[in-house]
């Protein structure tokens, strides 16, 4: 089989595993769900439809992802650097941050369920199989990161040359990083996994990541030609290493090494998740309580996961209330941000979206709601009785809801704090407003996400995230609150549509799943 064919091969295999994983993730969708036939997976119109959301993924993996990666980590963050040359900056964090991507990803050695197919169970020759791929690979980084680094590269005056020259620069450190890998393991027998770092691993990315960031807040950059100076180098040494990479013979024997071990390992982790997140229960039989049914069953349930709740709950918190109270001391002894502080907090609303988005216990709250209570409970049938599901609901609402307002309350008070101490308002409704939304945010969290797990249930019998719905949900979710931190409106305006927003939202949430969770809340085969 020659290297053309093969690759065709690996491709179409690689694009039936992510057409069958969009077809799958359809059927989850619930208003799809009665649509789509059981007979999904051999229907040729749906599959063509499968086939093209995968090409399309292909092109954003390509592309999309180098222009966020340059957009945010680079130019963006660069924005927030002041008297620092553009050109030189831009450079500096490009330098480091490749550094970053050739040790963590070298597209080589990333152990995937494709891999495992084609080299494990299809037997296909891994000399071609994994140089033809990897070869893909590498044109992807160079095509996708081109007409970017150039974008990006000359808004902020780097020579056309040296824009042109950083694509070859990535792909020649993974090169490079590939060779080192394949050497190692050719002298020791030890194959890397790029998914598993270790500690000295991780020492080495913190630092790569301070060089690029931290330096350049003292004025302390890369001069340009030392910069183009490794740009040159990394190309260049990436061409040396091909005929190393291409003249390696060992593929099948080091593949088989990282492919089953990385299969036993993900075994192992959830083995390990299911151990863990028992520890955290409390094992004191003495804990009990004097409430009936399942007010019974929530009240024995919070006492004993106290460490995952409460306590980062308190932990949250009391963070929260240490930096309110550095704030306000500093206004004290700087009056003079007190006028950008001010201003900051009668404009600056919008992004706390995001702070009350990251803080949220939801996700955690429902996770450890199945794997400990309702991935055994749900195998009875009077738990999934309407009435029962309804009424433990509410419950575990309320529950959520109190975890989630301890962090909130301290973070609207601290708001409303530090408004007064940096200068007050002129309406003194601004300071209720601040904390009131606040709070209605926490609220809305706490909806949202114990109302998408009654309603998409996206765990299986193996405590697997098996929902492609939940996933796109909760991807939506961050999205928007991402975006909402690039928003400036006045306190007022914004807080009371937050205010409304989160009434409308918990009440709509609160009819669908008296509608639908009843039928949706059961356990993923």
């Amino acid at each position: 089989m020659n290297s053309r064919k093969t690759f065709f091969i690996s491709f179409a295999l690689k694009n039936t595993y992510r057409v069958n994983g969009i077809l799958y993730s359809l059927k989850q969708i619930p208003l799809l769900k009665k649509i789509l036939p059981e007979s999904l997976y051999g229907k040729g119109g749906l599959k063509i439809f499968a086939g093209i959301l995968a090409a399309i993924w292909e092109v954003i993996s390509a592309f999309g992802g180098k222009f966020l990666y340059l957009l945010v980590m680079i130019f963006g963050a660069g924005m927030l650097y002041r008297d620092v040359p553009s050109d030189r900056l831009f450079l500096h964090m490009f330098v480091f941050l490749t550094a970053v991507g050739a040790f963590t990803n070298t597209y080589m050695f990333n152990p995937g369920r494709d891999k495992y197919y084609a080299m494990i169970l299809m037997r296909m020759d891994a000399k071609k199989y994994t140089l033809t791929n990897y070869a893909y690979s590498i044109l992807k980084v160079i095509a996708g990161f081109l007409p970017f680094t150039v974008l990006f590269g000359m808004m902020r005056d780097v020579p056309l040359w040296l824009c042109i020259l950083m694509p070859f620069s990535a792909a020649g450190s993974k090169l490079v990083m590939a060779t080192v890998a394949l050497a190692d393991y050719r002298r020791t027998g030890r194959a890397s996994n790029e998914n598993k770092l270790g500690r000295a691993g991780w020492i080495v990315l913190g630092a790569l990541i301070a060089a690029a960031y931290v330096p350049p807040v003292a004025g302390l950059i890369l001069p340009p030609a030392v910069s183009a100076a490794v740009l040159i180098i990394a190309a260049a040494a990436g061409a040396v290493c091909i005929p190393s990479i291409a003249g390696f013979s060992c593929y099948r024997e080091m593949y088989s090494k990282i492919l089953i071990q990385s299969m036993h390992q993900m075994d192992e982790i959830r083995r390990q998740s299911l151990k863990q997140s028992r520890k955290v229960i409390s094992a004191d039989t003495s804990i009990t309580s004097g409430r009936k049914g399942f007010e019974y069953l929530n009240e024995l349930f919070i006492r004993r996961h106290q460490k995952i709740l409460w306590k980062s709950s308190r932990r949250i918190a009391g963070i929260c209330a240490a930096l309110v109270c550095f704030a306000a001391l500093a206004l004290q002894m700087w009056p003079e941000a007190c006028p950008a502080v001010n201003e900051m907090l009668l404009t600056y609303l919008p992004y706390f979206v995001f702070i009350m988005y990251a803080i949220n216990r939801g996700t955690g709250f429902t996770r450890v709601l199945f794997m400990n209570c309702d991935h055994s409970l749900l195998r009875y049938s009077f738990y999934r009785q309407p009435e029962s599901i309804l009424k433990l609901f509410r419950i575990r609402l309320r529950e959520i809801v109190k975890v989630n307002l301890l962090p909130a309350a301290v973070i609207g008070g601290g708001l409303a704090l530090l408004l007064f101490l940096s200068g007050g308002t002129e309406n003194s409704l601004n300071y209720a407003v601040l904390f009131v939304s606040i709070v209605c945010l926490s609220i809305f969290f706490s909806v949202h996400y114990l109302t998408i797990y009654y309603l998409l249930q996206p765990y299986n019998t193996g405590t697997e995230l098996k929902s492609g719905m939940y996933m796109i949900i909760l991807w939506v979710t961050y999205l928007i609150c991402f975006g909402l931190m690039q928003v400036r409106m006045s306190t007022a305006i914004f807080g009371m549509m937050t205010i409304i927003f989160c009434i409308l939202y918990s009440i709509v949430a609160g009819i669908l799943v008296f509608r639908f969770a009843p039928r949706t809340f059961r356990i993923r085969t």
